[in-house]
């Protein structure tokens, strides 16, 4: 009886040239390769709020904000992902040997969907957790005004800090406050998530 082959893993190097010529975004963990799908019109919407809220507050400073295209290596984890936005203020992010990936960001944001929350949460999390450079990891729930901004205290902790509907969400790493509101500009609620009035 013949049994099933091991599908064959693909290294780092194999992946990102594999990656240059696929028409969709596929994240990569430890060889294995998985596809993302589209994303809700309020996913892409506060990802491009928060874009440009970080690149109006970065403009012409040491830091740079990188959307849903762009790769975050997590070097430790073998893995490389593609955050919705993320920023990087490290030196070693510039230049030619840095174009197709990062590998040292401060700020890290995930909009969470139905599909992705829990890896989002728990191992995604656990990977980002390795770089070090890392200050904060936020996710922004796109179905009801929520950001959780996990922050790496002095001692290396992460703690939480959520926020609701009428506060400010304190990005600490970059130095910026934005209204929740702003965060959720233009987002078309659907009935089941309209916020309270």
């Amino acid at each position: 009886m013949n049994l099933p082959q091991p599908k064959p893993a693909f290294s780092p190097a194999d992946y990102l040239e594999w990656e240059k010529s696929q028409e969709t975004r596929n994240e990569y963990v430890a060889g294995e390769v998985f596809a993302m799908v589209g994303a809700r019109d309020a996913h892409n919407t506060i990802a491009g709020n928060l874009y440009i809220s970080f690149r109006n507050h970065l403009r012409g400073g040491r830091c740079r904000v990188f959307a849903a295209e762009m790769k975050l290596q997590v070097e430790t984890a073998n893995a490389f992902f593609y955050p919705d936005v993320f920023v990087t203020c490290d030196e070693r992010d510039r230049g030619p040997e840095a174009d197709l990936y990062k590998r040292h960001a401060t700020l890290v944001v995930e909009v969470l969907s139905d599909s992705t929350a829990a890896f989002d949460r728990g191992r995604k999390f656990a990977f980002y957790r390795e770089l070090e450079a890392l200050a904060e990891y936020v996710l922004v729930d796109p179905d009801r005004p929520g950001v959780e901004v996990f922050r790496r205290d002095a001692t290396g902790h992460w703690v939480l800090y959520p926020f609701g509907p009428g506060e400010t969400v304190e990005f600490a790493s970059i130095d910026l406050r934005i209204p929740i509101a702003a965060v959720y500009e233009d987002v078309q609620w659907q009935d089941r998530a309209r916020p309270a009035e």
